[in-house]
């Protein structure tokens, strides 16, 4: 059989994975199934392009570096819009089938927290929503022990010949990036010496702003429709989305800018 568009795709079977669970069904649940199965072909491509991303970092191919973080934040672009399209749904129509959602919750979206952990986000916490020893554990815990992108990042400034300081390169990666002054002054001297190296600081800068983005417009469509209910999954909903807020994935590139 020759390759046909349907055929590459899988769209018999792509097509055949929207089905609702409501009585009737619900009319706007089909549009909350499709959103959400389309965040996580997102984020499976994000999480594809941040490790190869890291891999460019690593073998200091800076141009196709800075190639790949374009289409990184061209994608989280087109995530952040796409709730545009969940807000034409109102409170009342979402809470046509909420209730058949059960404890189902973005909450629970391992790549979502696989993306997390590739970024530099490590939280040992979220390991404990999946069961010891199952696929989805053991592939977090993977994640939890690898370096991410800061600390890739940081060691292509190494090979660059910038003095990156010894507890920077050598910091414990399963553990959240954490602020360093003594790495200020590189930074520093990068932005003013090496444009090449400082086009890359800012274009992680643009994906930290675009994740914080994304937070904010999430926070802002759960309270919009739900307003101060709990999440499905037994989260505290738009509570505890609220203290995710302004957290930077790479706080140095922040603190900068004062010195600049």
């Amino acid at each position: 059989m020759p390759v046909t568009y349907s055929s590459y795709l899988k769209l018999n079977e792509l097509l055949s994975l929207q089905q609702p669970v409501s009585d009737g069904p619900e009319h706007d649940e089909t549009l909350f199934i499709i959103i959400h199965q389309i965040y996580e072909l997102w984020f499976k491509e994000l999480i594809h392009e941040t490790d190869y991303l890291k891999s460019l970092l690593g073998t200091e191919d800076t141009p196709r570096a800075l190639h790949t973080l374009k289409r990184i934040l061209t994608i989280l672009k087109v995530v952040v819009a796409q709730i545009d399209v969940l807000e034409t749904m109102t409170p009342l129509e979402f809470l046509s089938f909420r209730a058949r959602l059960e404890s189902g919750s973005g909450f629970q979206s391992l790549q979502f927290r696989e993306l997390e952990f590739v970024l530099g986000a490590k939280n040992a916490a979220a390991l404990e929503r999946y069961a010891a020893g199952s696929g989805e554990r053991k592939r977090l815990e993977r994640r939890l022990r690898e370096p991410g992108l800061w600390d890739a990042f940081l060691r292509l400034l190494a090979a660059k010949g910038h003095r990156i300081p010894r507890e920077a390169l050598e910091r414990d990666v399963a553990r959240p990036v954490e602020s360093l002054p003594a790495l200020h002054p590189v930074l520093i001297e990068i932005y003013r010496r090496d444009p090449v190296l400082a086009s890359l600081c800012e274009r992680l800068v643009d994906l930290d702003e675009g994740l914080m983005e994304w937070r904010y417009r999430h926070v802002k469509m759960v309270q919009r429709t739900i307003g101060t209910k709990r999440g499905t999954g037994g989260s505290d909903g738009a509570a505890y989305l609220m203290t995710t807020l302004n957290r930077p994935m790479f706080p140095d590139l922040w603190e900068i800018r004062t010195a600049l």
